[in-house]
């Protein structure tokens, strides 16, 4: 039912707007509890979530292991449950992992289609994992770019994910190679301290950074968060929990919801970042979609 996750997106755009209207925009979300597991290595995160306007109420439980010796375990595991807010009964339990990488995407893609350079021609992806594809997926449905390029730190699986998506894709033997000249970057790594530089960037580039979700993790450098316009999708979450933002210093212009509301300037002209943390509203938001297309379904 998520096949293609552009189906989400105004449905993403509605629930970002309402997160970012406070109070009166019914979104009941607290910022994710986040549990270590210290002798593995790991975290357990808890994100609830209810959605007035979509009357939806779920919470996903998530685990996250860095830098796993046993490669064929997902970084990220997820699960979303799926509740009737009018008595709490439990309706459903949905494969939180599917739901994470398009939605997390779609929101991306929301993210590229405000704050993009207006003709961006270039689309470069540092990573080659589950977000790699689901932002190959909809970046290439919704835009027209004229090469995308691929750098992922083990090479072999950015061979690998070349030859296993729909169109051609160029693997890049560095980072600094991957973005020269790019108009939009997604970094969606498992990196904990920065893969790509401010040096690097073309002026009035727009950046998807999706990774390194924890307070200590980093993808960007100091330069190219600090000359950058930033935009997140929490303001609190990010100053909770992304090393991006809080170990640079940088300061936050906008949530992506102020945005869509008109309240704030996409400002495209400039090179943008768009700090990615997911929220579960957006799981909220997601998971009911494919309950009440599956509902609909049977």
């Amino acid at each position: 039912h998520l096949h293609r996750a552009s189906l989400l997106l105004p449905a993403l755009e509605a629930a970002l707007a309402n997160f970012s209207a406070g109070a009166a925009g019914g979104v009941v979300q607290p910022v994710r509890t986040v549990l270590p597991v210290p002798r593995h290595g790991g975290y357990l995160g808890v994100m609830p979530a209810y959605s007035t306007a979509d009357d939806a109420l779920t919470t996903k439980l998530v685990t996250f292991y860095e830098h796993l010796k046993d490669s064929s375990v997902p970084s990220h595991q997820a699960t979303v449950l799926l509740f009737d807010p009018s008595n709490g009964t439990l309706k459903a339990v949905l494969d939180g992992s599917v739901i994470t990488a398009k939605r997390t995407a779609a929101v991306s893609a929301i993210a590229t289609k405000l704050l993009m350079p207006a003709f961006a021609e270039v689309l470069c992806i540092l990573g080659a994992g589950v977000q790699a594809y689901s932002h190959y997926d909809i970046f290439t449905e919704l835009f027209t770019f004229k090469e995308v390029r691929i750098w992922n730190r083990t090479k072999e699986k950015a061979m690998k994910f070349a030859s296993s998506v729909s169109g051609p894709v160029r693997v890049c033997s560095s980072a600094e190679e991957a973005v020269a000249g790019a108009d939009v970057i997604v970094t969606v790594t498992m990196a904990t301290t920065p893969i790509l530089f401010g040096d690097w960037v073309k002026p009035g580039a727009h950046i998807n950074a999706v990774g390194a979700s924890r307070p200590d993790w980093r993808e960007l450098d100091d330069v190219l968060m600090k000359n950058s316009v930033l935009f997140v999708d929490s303001r609190d979450a990010a100053l909770t929990e992304s090393g991006d933002v809080i170990l640079s210093g940088a300061k936050i212009f906008a949530e992506l919801g102020e945005v869509l509301k008109g309240t704030k300037p996409a400002l495209p002209e400039k090179t943008t970042v768009f700090k990615s943390l997911g929220m579960a509203v957006e799981d909220t938001v997601a998971a009911k979609f494919v309950y009440d297309a599956w509902s609909a379904g049977n």
